[in-house]
């Protein structure tokens, strides 16, 4: 699997991305920065988590307009695979690859610890070395991670199986004891139209090793490889 992972000013997580992706891989990712236009061959862009440009304005909004996001469009629509993670969730948001709004958390603090995710959807190229149901741990650390859609797309979003992780309890409960921040329909991470585009808040490249406290997103990687190889 070749993968690229963006360097923007102010992003923090494109090392813990990078060593999770040569970890796994076994091949170190390529790296874009934000004013590059053209971007290698690869079969997964990442855009990892941070505070884009100090996220002023909005959350991911001056990065969403940059060159560098105008060229990851287009090798999104002829279907790369696009990550993003936290900041890269809400970049991909204010590009308008995905749909929705990432607000303030609900309890107006920065959240940062593990929480359970349900997986929603196993059958996609980044999910599939899970399944159905299953309940995995994986630290969160954001501020602005309230996922807000009106009822008609979050229906839309249902109904067509975009819903890829949701916020739950020890059990796999939906509620809001195991809703990390307000959002809605306890929604982590969602995909567009193709399942080729995903956005999620928590952080899976921090659990890929026992020194991490958790080694439940090795399988997010993992059946990346496979399913990119």
């Amino acid at each position: 699997m070749k993968s690229a992972v963006v360097l923007l000013p102010g992003l923090n997580r494109d090392r813990d991305m990078i060593a999770a992706l040569s970890r796994i891989s076994g091949t170190r990712p390529a790296t874009v920065w934000q004013t590059d236009t053209e971007i290698p061959e690869v079969d997964l862009i990442v855009i990892p988590g941070g505070f884009s440009y100090g996220d002023y304005l909005r959350c991911g909004a001056i990065a969403a307009r940059t060159p560098l996001m105008r060229a990851i469009a287009e090798k999104a629509a002829r279907g790369v695979k696009v990550m993003g993670v936290c900041n890269g969730f809400q970049i991909l948001v204010e590009a308008g690859l995905l749909p929705g709004a990432l607000m303030r958390n609900d309890h107006l603090k920065f959240v940062c610890r593990q929480v359970k995710l349900r997986v929603e959807n196993a059958n996609t190229p980044f999910t599939r070395n899970y399944t159905d149901g299953q309940v995995i741990r994986s630290p969160v650390a954001h501020h602005d991670g309230n996922y807000f859609a009106d009822t008609a797309t979050l229906d839309q979003l249902e109904g067509e199986g975009r819903v890829a992780f949701r916020y739950c309890t020890e059990a796999g409960a939906l509620s809001d004891e195991g809703n990390a921040n307000g959002s809605a329909r306890n929604i982590a991470g969602v995909l567009n139209e193709t399942k080729t585009v995903l956005g999620l808040m928590p952080h899976p490249e921090d659990a890929t090793d026992p020194l991490l406290g958790s080694i439940d997103g090795r399988g997010f990687f993992e059946g990346l490889v496979r399913a990119l190889a």
